[in-house]
């Protein structure tokens, strides 16, 4: 199978699953989305544009940063959740257990898809990943989002190797090499390692659109963005790139 028939081919499965997914999964009986109600709806989600969305997660950031997070309504989400799901965003996040994720952005059951992996770096199962979220649960937004003080990418400047994590360090590599002007170049030069974290989310960004033809489409057409973020251990705030 030639290229253009095999990118022909996915395009029209991706789009068959989705009609069918809302087919099945009809809208949520309530209006107007409040994060500490109900899951989002389709109806909402339809409503929602990708600068909409990311204008939500930097006021969920803000209400988790301040202490005043939205109380859920953990039942009826729950209950909800059964008639199918409408997510507003993908955040791909490092496994780093002082970064949950849903409370960072102070989201809940059913507002967002949430793919970790140590180092947020992509392969071939995020990306599939998102492009199911995308293309076929209808997500706006996709967000890479390193971290301080990420022990991957100190692993990475180090040139660590163990076992199968070698691999994964070594998608690292690109970034550590392409950030210049630091004399100490290991994980003990915290100014470099920082660097090597946002450049490295940078690169995620790119490699995103560049890998996934799906997802560069839905960039194309305006109906999805992708972008970096970088979230503060310190003060527990996200910085958008």
């Amino acid at each position: 199978m030639n290229k253009k028939l095999l990118k022909n081919s996915i395009i029209t499965f991706l789009a068959t699953a989705s009609i069918a997914f809302a087919a099945d999964h009809g809208d949520h009986d309530h209006a107007g989305h409040s994060h500490g109600a109900l899951p989002v709806s389709q109806a909402e989600q339809a409503a929602m544009t990708p600068d909409s969305v990311l204008a939500d997660l930097k006021a969920g950031n803000m209400r988790y940063v301040e202490g005043k997070p939205e109380a859920p309504n953990i039942a009826g989400r729950i209950e909800a959740a059964t008639k199918g799901q409408f997510p507003k965003a993908y955040i791909l996040s490092c496994v780093d257990s002082r970064v949950p994720v849903e409370t960072v952005f102070d989201q809940s059951i059913g507002d967002i898809f949430v793919g970790r992996v140590a180092g947020n770096v992509e392969n071939e199962d995020q990306l599939g990943s998102m492009e199911f979220a995308s293309a076929v649960a209808g997500v706006k937004l996709i967000v890479v989002m390193g971290h301080e003080a990420c022990g991957a990418v100190k692993g990475a400047c180090d040139h660590v190797e163990v076992g199968n994590l070698t691999m994964l360090l070594e998608k690292i590599a690109p970034a550590v090499t392409s950030v210049e002007g630091h004399e100490d170049r290991s994980s003990k030069n915290k100014a470099f390692v920082e660097e090597v974290i946002h450049a490295n989310v940078a690169r995620t960004v790119s490699d995103v659109t560049t890998r996934s033809a799906v997802i560069a489409d839905l960039v194309a057409q305006g109906k999805l963005k992708v972008v970096g973020a970088y979230y503060s251990l310190e003060d527990g705030t996200v910085r958008f790139m």
